[in-house]
């Protein structure tokens, strides 16, 4: 009896996806795909926020510690404005510093891939196209820590009265704390009322320590730094 090549042809041929099924395979690989960039796009939104938080922070924390020493308005907005400038320095430089050494171990990662494999150009051209960039990172970071700083320093820094001065940068510091809480840890899968909070009482705790202490000091050498106005 001849054997039926036609049977054993198709049999071996590889089936396709009839009509109103789903390609397993290309899904799983587009969904995967997806949830990278998603991880992505949240580091980078999570890295923003924590940024801006630090930068409220430090700005707050330094106009109250002045507040305390010194009743001018001047002294307060200037104080705020150097930490601002100083931070978003020091917060590039040190973004930038970190991001370099990644892509430093990552294009030699990358090398030594390439020297190991044969033919395998087009894999390590793909990880070279998503090194990070070490020059967009500092700017984001600098630029995210100069927006939480200009919180504080923009509600508190122009008014005249030392004890509205104060209120106003405690009142917006608190407001920008409890959003930067939930919003990190929205990004992060956390529960926003949880963080908000803890990130909240971390930024009042910080903030009083530093008022209590240049308090202390002004008190106990009973020095007080006067304004030039």
């Amino acid at each position: 009896m001849a054997p039926n090549l036609g049977s054993d042809l198709a049999s071996q041929l590889p089936s396709k996806p009839q009509h109103g099924e789903v390609d397993v395979e290309a899904a799983a690989h587009d969904g995967a795909a997806g949830r990278v960039g998603y991880l992505a796009r949240a580091q980078w939104l999570r890295a923003a926020v924590l940024g801006a938080n630090d930068g409220l922070v430090s700005v707050a924390s330094l106009m109250i510690g002045v507040g305390a020493v010194n009743g001018g308005a001047r002294a307060m907005l200037v104080s705020g404005l150097a930490g601002l400038v100083a931070g978003a320095c020091s917060m590039a430089i040190g973004e930038f510093v970190s991001v370099y050494a990644q892509y430093d171990i990552q294009v030699a990662h990358s090398e030594r891939a390439r020297a190991c494999s044969d033919g395998g150009g087009s894999s390590s051209e793909e990880a070279e196209e998503g090194l990070p960039s070490p020059a967009q990172a500092a700017a984001a970071s600098a630029l995210a820590f100069a927006a939480g700083a200009a919180l504080p320093l923009l509600s508190g820094g122009f008014l005249r009265h030392r004890a509205a001065r104060v209120a106003a940068v405690c009142a917006s510091s608190s407001l920008g704390l409890a959003g930067f809480g939930a919003a990190g840890a929205y990004l992060g899968g956390a529960s926003p009322v949880r963080s908000g909070a803890r990130v909240l009482l971390g930024g009042w705790l910080a903030m009083a320590v530093t008022f209590a202490v240049l308090k202390m000091f002004s008190l106990a050498f009973k020095t007080q730094v006067m304004s030039a106005a």
